[in-house]
C-alpha cells in the first residue's frame, strides 16, 4: 500500500556492536509485514549504536506487534518510539504573528494608540482603503462544518481542524495568503450562510472545505450571490481544476480528443458533480452520470448532463472518472480497451491504475496522482491580487491551462512544490478577472514572476 495510507512509527534503538544484531531486528519488521523507511545514525560508540528506524504498518496492531519484537531482539534496546504525524500537529501547526516587533513606546503609539485612529478615520470615510491599510487583503476565511472531512466523513467541525490548518499552511507557504481557520457548530444551511455572511468583511475571500453534498451546493451559491468577495468550495472546483488538467494530459498521452470523447462520472457529489459541469462547460456535449442519490441525478440532468448506470459508463465512456469512495467498485473485466481510468477516491480507488492498465486502458491515475493543492492557492491568490468579486468558471479554466502549460513532458501534473506553478496559475487567474471585468483593481502579483 502507498506509504501515505500506513501507520508510521520512528523507532529509536540501541545495538550492541554484534554482527547480526540490526540484520536480525530488520528481519522480526519484515517478518511482521512491516516495511522499513529511513535509518538514521544518531550516535555511535564502542560498544553500541544507536539509530531512528522508521517503520510502516497496515494498522496499529501491527505496529504493536513489531514494536514488541524490536523489544525482544537479542542485542536491542528500544529506546523511545514516537509518532511523528501527532508530533507535528503538537500546538498546532499554525499562528498568528506580528509584522513589526513592538520593542519601544513610539512604535506602541504608531501600531496602537493612538496613531491607529488615524487609520480608523480614514478607513470610516472610505472602506475601500482597508484594503490598502489592513490585513483584509492578504486574510482568506477556510470555513467548514466538518461534515465532510478527507474521506473520513461526518466528524465534526473541531476534529476537522487539522485539515483546515494544514489548508492555511500551503496557503501562506506557497502564495502568501494568510488562510484562517473558522469552524462551524451548525449543520443548519441558514445558520451556515448567515455565519459566513456575518464574518465576510474580515475576509478577501471564502473558501469553503470538507462540506458534504447536497448542502454544499446551496450554501455557495448563496453566499456566491450575497458576498461581493469570491466565494469557493474548493472540493468542488479545486478538485475539478486539478482533475481537467490532469486529464487534458492524459488525453494527449493516449491520443484521445477530449471534446469528442464520451466521458462517464461515477458518483456525482461535491468533486463529482463540479467535474462533470468542467467537462461539460469544456466539450459542450453531456456526461454520462452515475449516482444512488436520485437528487444528485437530477441536479446533473438540470446541468445538462445525463444519466447512465454502472454498466453503461463503463461500456460506452472513453473517459471514465470515478470519486464514490468504493474501494474495487471497478472490475478489472469491465475496462474497455484504450479507456482513460481516474478512479480518484482516496485513500482506496475504485481500481488500482495498475489493475486497470494491466486490464487494458490506455491511461489510469488514482487520487494521490491528481491533487488540488496545484489550485486552490493560486486561483485564491488570483482573484484576491484583483480584488475580484467572484470566480467565473473561465477564470478556473484559466487556472487548468496554467497547470497544463506547466506540466513536464510525460508526467500527470507538475510538482504542487514548484512555486512557478502556482505563480502562472495566479496570473492567468488575475489576467482572465481583468478581462471579464469582475476585477476592482489592476494586478500587481504579490510574488513576482522572476521570484525564486
Amino acid at each position: 500500500m502507498p506509504w501515505q495510507n500506513k501507520v508510521m512509527r520512528t523507532v529509536r534503538v540501541r545495538n550492541k556492536l554484534v554482527p547480526g544484531t540490526l540484520a536480525h531486528l530488520l528481519t522480526a519488521v519484515a517478518e511482521r509485514n512491516g516495511s522499513i523507511g529511513e535509518i538514521r545514525l544518531i550516535r555511535e560508540g564502542t560498544k553500541a549504536i544507536v539509530r531512528d528506524i522508521t517503520v510502516y504498518t497496515d494498522t496499529v496492531e501491527q505496529m504493536d506487534a513489531i514494536i514488541a519484537a524490536m523489544r525482544a531482539n537479542p542485542g536491542s534496546q528500544v529506546l523511545e518510539v514516537r509518532d511523528e504525524v501527532l508530533e507535528v500537529h503538537r500546538g498546532g501547526k499554525i499562528a498568528i504573528r506580528s509584522r513589526y516587533k513592538i520593542d519601544s513606546l513610539a512604535t506602541l503609539r504608531r501600531v496602537y494608540t493612538p496613531g491607529v485612529a488615524q487609520v480608523c478615520l480614514q478607513i470610516a470615510e472610505n472602506p475601500e482603503l482597508a484594503w490598502q491599510f489592513t490585513s483584509i487583503s492578504h486574510l482568506v476565511a477556510i470555513v467548514t462544518d466538518g461534515t465532510a472531512i478527507l474521506g473520513l466523513g461526518d466528524i465534526g467541525a473541531v476534529a476537522g481542524m487539522p485539515v483546515m490548518e494544514g489548508k492555511a499552511m500551503l496557503m501562506e507557504s506557497l502564495v502568501g495568503l494568510s488562510g484562517v481557520p473558522v469552524l462551524l457548530n451548525t449543520k443548519d444551511v441558514d445558520e451556515i450562510v448567515n455565519a459566513v455572511a456575518a464574518i465576510a468583511p474580515t475576509f478577501s475571500a471564502i473558501q469553503l472545505e470538507d462540506i458534504s453534498a447536497p448542502r454544499c451546493f446551496e450554501i455557495e451559491e448563496r453566499l456566491q450571490k450575497i458576498l461581493d468577495i469570491p466565494v469557493m468550495h474548493d472540493d468542488q472546483h479545486g478538485t475539478a481544476v486539478v482533475v481537467t488538467a490532469a486529464l487534458k494530459n492524459a488525453c494527449r498521452y493516449a491520443g484521445i480528443d477530449l471534446s469528442q470523447a464520451v466521458i462517464g462520472q461515477i458518483g456525482l457529489g461535491a468533486a463529482g458533480m463540479a467535474i462533470s459541469r468542467m467537462l461539460m462547460h469544456i466539450t459542450h456535449h453531456p456526461v454520462l452520470g452515475a449516482d444512488l442519490s436520485e437528487d444528485a441525478l437530477q441536479r446533473l440532468e438540470g446541468y445538462g448532463g445525463q444519466r447512465a448506470s454502472l454498466d453503461e459508463i463503463m461500456a460506452k465512456a472513453d473517459i471514465v472518472i470515478a470519486t464514490t469512495g468504493a474501494p474495487g467498485l471497478i472490475k478489472p473485466e469491465w475496462v474497455r480497451q484504450g479507456q482513460i481510468i481516474f478512479a480518484l477516491s482516496n485513500p482506496h480507488p475504485e481500481i488500482e491504475p495498475e489493475t486497470a492498465l494491466a486490464a487494458g486502458a490506455a491511461f489510469a491515475a488514482d487520487g494521490k496522482s491528481v491533487n488540488n493543492v496545484l489550485g486552490f492557492p493560486g486561483i485564491f491568490r488570483g482573484a484576491v491580487d484583483t480584488h475580484a468579486t467572484r470566480i467565473t468558471p473561465e477564470m478556473y479554466l484559466a487556472a487548468v491551462d496554467a497547470i497544463v502549460a506547466n506540466t513536464p513532458e510525460g508526467d500527470l501534473l507538475p510538482s504542487p512544490l514548484v512555486p512557478a506553478v502556482h505563480r502562472a496559475v495566479a496570473r492567468a487567474v488575475a489576467e482572465k478577472a481583468l478581462e471579464q471585468h469582475v476585477a476592482r483593481t489592476n494586478y500587481v502579483p504579490y510574488i513576482s514572476d522572476e521570484a525564486a
